[in-house]
């Protein structure tokens, strides 16, 4: 019914398995708890600056800490702005990206990033509304 494939594909000569780098499973989940967790540390510290709080001054130490262990360096913190903004859609944005890395964390199973995760996915829920 259907005639047989004669030629190769043109994928599998498009590139051997060397000619390029490839990152394992476990090196991609990093790369996107790391970046969750930044733009997680982003919307804290913007939050920090408009309400400041001990809790958020110690949620971004704890941010700063899981990025410099995930990227093998210094995290890199945002300058907030300083201008006005609505403090419950910051928190909306901080729940939502909570929830993301909570999502990997588990993926990786990195019990300290979910902890840490879920704790501010607490810590927005109230004020997210």
């Amino acid at each position: 019914m259907y005639e047989p494939i004669r030629t190769k594909s043109v994928h599998s000569t498009m590139a051997g398995p060397s000619d390029f780098p490839h990152r394992t499973r476990e090196e991609e989940l990093d790369i996107q708890l790391a970046g969750h967790l930044a733009a997680l540390l982003a919307v804290t510290d913007e939050l920090r600056a408009l309400a400041p709080s001990a809790d958020l001054d110690a949620a971004t130490e704890r941010l700063a800490e899981q990025v410099t262990r995930l990227r093998g360096g210094s995290a890199v913190r945002a300058v907030p702005t300083g201008e006005a903004r609505d403090l419950s859609a910051l928190h909306q944005r901080a729940h939502t990206l909570a929830g993301r890395a909570l999502v990997v964390a588990a993926s990786r199973a990195d019990t300290a990033a979910a902890i840490l995760a879920a704790e501010r996915m607490d810590a927005h829920a109230c004020c997210a509304a």
